[in-house]
């Protein structure tokens, strides 16, 4: 039997008419599950737009459950994410956190790490600015993310990029700018022992 194919529509197709994907319906989801977690739902709603949502087909018939609800925290609205090394030092990760769309590290007189191992970006670039200065600023990124270090000036300390170009599709670049300073910056992959401790303890937050 022949699939009989969809009639010419008399009007343009709106985005609101386009097929949501399973992936589209989960975001629904999870919006309307945050906004029962936070008082804005009551369960017999959360139940019942959880089931409407699990059936919807279009963009459209997925908005209408979520008009009334403030829209889903970006973390590329985030502010910056700034880090200084100064007299102690900074680091963030290996825990899991949310990567904003900019992070800028001065690595002070004792420097800073900067770890994206275990983090979920969704970003698809990620602008870090580092600023060696005295201690230097290191940057780890999982194997499955590249680095564009085209932006960064030396300086005295000069950069060390350890990255292969080995991006997989979904995955974020970073976008690297700033100055080696005295001591430089370095960006790379896990090394020996950052790997060891990513497969003994892969729940670690």
């Amino acid at each position: 039997m022949t699939a009989q194919l969809p009639e010419p529509s008399p009007r343009p197709v709106l985005p609101g008419d386009l097929r949501a994907s399973y992936d589209d319906r989960e975001a629904v989801v999870e919006q309307l599950r945050d906004a029962a977690a936070e008082g804005r739902l009551d369960l017999e709603e959360l139940d019942a737009r959880l089931e409407q949502a699990l059936l919807s087909k279009t963009y459209a018939e997925l908005a209408v459950l979520t008009a009334d609800l403030p829209k889903p925290h970006s973390p590329a609205d985030q502010p910056p994410l700034v880090l200084k090394g100064g007299m102690h030092g900074a680091s963030r990760g290996p825990g899991r956190w949310e990567v904003p769309g900019r992070v800028v590290a001065h690595g002070g007189m004792a420097g800073v790490k900067i770890d994206f191992t275990r983090t979920e970006c969704r970003l698809p670039e990620v602008a870090v600015e580092a600023y060696g200065e005295m201690a230097g600023v290191t940057i780890v990124i999982p194997d499955t993310w590249a680095a564009d270090t085209n932006g960064m000036d030396p300086g005295i300390g000069g950069l060390t990029d350890k990255t292969t170009p080995d991006r997989l599709p979904g995955n974020p670049l970073i976008r690297l700018t700033g100055s080696g300073g005295m001591a430089g910056v370095v960006i790379r992959h896990p090394n020996r022992w950052e790997r060891r401790k990513l497969r003994t303890n892969p729940a670690l937050r």
